[in-house]
């Protein structure tokens, strides 16, 4: 059975500002299929890919602030795998680096629980090491 002793971190200038809840990532490789005037379907042309993702974290610290304010000025932030201890994830490191804000939602404050603070944002190096 996996000892889950790792999770994901924001990282901003080599500090770890926040753990993330909640980590959704999409990538998209866009592809254009290339024609001839003899035959359909000849080759394709390799558009850039784009890393998008939302994350969302407990909004119980000056992280929502930090990460704010990297949304108002467009400033770079990281994310990180941080292993603690154990073997339970099948790659050694993972960083997510250059990323950006590109809009955010907090939730509303509740009774019962932290409130919680989602960002959407897009990596523009992404990298995985086994």
């Amino acid at each position: 059975m996996s000892d889950w002793n790792t999770r994901l971190e924001v990282k901003l200038g080599g500090r770890t500002i926040t753990p993330i809840t909640n980590f959704s990532p999409s990538f998209n490789v866009p592809h254009t299929v290339v024609h001839s005037l003899e035959e359909d379907g000849v080759g394709y042309v390799r558009q850039p890919f784009t890393f998008t993702f939302t994350l969302t974290i407990p909004a119980i610290a000056a992280a929502v602030a930090d990460l704010t304010e990297l949304a108002v000025t467009g400033g770079e932030f990281s994310i990180a795998v941080a292993e603690k201890q154990g073997t339970d994830w099948t790659f050694s490191s993972m960083k997510f680096s250059r990323c950006v804000v590109s809009a955010t939602q907090p939730s509303t404050v509740t009774v019962d629980g932290a409130p919680q603070a989602t960002f959407t944002c897009m990596a523009l190096n992404v990298g995985v090491e086994d």
